[in-house]
């Protein structure tokens, strides 16, 4: 559950749909889990994650490369491809084909396309001594946007399979390191009963605050957002995709001037929490 975007607004929320995790809405980070800021007094203008504020809970990554080919059973979806540079079809909802690359016994690149466009690449490097995951990571999925990048870490949870390459075995997520300013902003506007979000990274919707599904522009995976009001100054989003929910996503503006922000992840129950403070 990397989310390429931490409060891009929820379907800016690119969850590493390019580089080997979830895919919800357009990770995001953001990404995430998608991130949506409440309408109400003061909410208007643009909004920055605290990066050090982050906190994931979720299950740990499984990843396999062994015998040439290269899976992730913790992805959504799962998906399990040959580990030989070229391109091969996948069933991805930011993606419609990928290539993994062994660079070495402890580097690996994952590059994602859709038709001819890159649209992610993945770098992964495992420390000398086997116990830390680093990944950096470019997100290109919103058609004329700007590029998402950054990079987090996870400590091993479980040893790799003999004979298996070092960036086997699970990983639990550690911190992000650094994201772009582009996973990071978002700026609202309300108008009446409209919540009009724009993400730094390209992504957009006009909402009405009462729980109507509406597309979220720039999403190449069709994925929409609803919005309502839950209480003062707190509010409740939910991502969907082909009519499946995806996130759910209660953000409240709190007396210290922040947004206060959680996310669960319906399809595995994984979740994130995060502040956002006036950019």
């Amino acid at each position: 559950m990397h989310k390429t975007t931490i409060a891009a607004g929820l379907a800016a929320v690119s969850v590493l749909a390019l580089s080997g995790c979830k895919q919800q809405a357009a990770p995001t980070a953001t990404n995430s889990g998608s991130a949506m800021a409440a309408a109400g007094a003061g909410i208007d203008g643009t909004w920055k994650a605290d990066l050090a504020s982050v906190q994931i809970n979720q299950k740990p990554d499984e990843l396999l490369l062994q015998d040439g080919k290269f899976s992730c059973k913790t992805c959504s979806p799962a998906y399990e491809l040959a580990a030989d540079g070229a391109f091969h079809p996948v069933k991805r909802p930011y993606a419609d084909s990928m290539a993994v690359k062994v660079d070495d016994d402890h580097h690996v690149t994952l590059i994602s396309k859709k038709g001819d466009t890159q649209v992610g690449m993945t770098k992964y490097a495992v420390s000398p001594d086997g116990k830390t995951l680093t990944i950096d990571f470019t997100d290109t999925s919103v058609p004329n946007g700007k590029p998402v990048t950054g990079g987090l870490t996870e400590t091993r949870a479980a040893d790799a399979p003999n004979g298996a390459h070092m960036v086997s075995g699970s990983w639990k997520i550690d911190k992000y390191t650094n994201v772009s300013d582009e996973g990071l902003k978002v700026t609202y506007k309300t108008d009446g009963d409209m919540l009009h979000m724009s993400a730094a990274n390209g992504v957009s919707y006009d909402a009405k605050l009462d729980g109507t599904d509406a597309p979220i522009k720039g999403d190449t995976a069709g994925t929409t957002a609803s919005v309502k009001k839950t209480g003062d100054n707190t509010y409740e989003e939910t991502d969907k995709r082909d009519g499946k929910v995806l996130t759910v996503t209660t953000t409240m503006l709190g007396a210290d001037g922040k947004l206060h922000v959680s996310t669960e992840d319906k399809r595995d129950g994984s979740s994130m929490k995060y502040d956002a403070s006036k950019a």
